[in-house]
């Protein structure tokens, strides 16, 4: 079974109660830093499951880019630290394929320290 994990300070805590975990699903934003270039989203997440698939290091985060040609582009992390200077990243990417560059609007969770 797939490792389930709830962020305490934005740091990963693995739970091994499934009820623990869904209700913490449920209730906590989850997004690192979303930002909206023009008419595309770069997207970074908590994803709660580890998805490295038997991997040696746990990924625990996820960017995406919804929109423009990077569309469906992922990159998967460790810890939030990573995933914060990966959303970075990813924007430098986004940016870089168009033509203008508009201002990047990003939102950033302000996480208040968990229960």
């Amino acid at each position: 079974m797939t490792d389930k994990y709830i962020l305490e300070d934005r740091n990963p805590v693995k739970v091994d109660n499934l009820l623990t975990w869904g209700r913490w699903m449920e209730t906590e934003d989850r997004i690192v830093e979303k930002s909206t270039i023009g008419t595309i989203i770069v997207s970074t997440v908590f994803l709660g499951i580890d998805h490295s698939f038997g991997g040696t290091e746990q990924l625990l985060f996820e960017t995406m880019i919804f929109g423009g040609k990077n569309d469906g582009y992922q990159e998967r992390y460790s810890t939030w630290d990573e995933a914060v200077k990966g959303h970075s990243k990813t924007i430098k990417l986004v940016k870089s394929s168009l033509t203008s560059h508009p201002k990047a609007k990003t939102v950033k969770l302000a996480r208040t320290p968990s229960r």
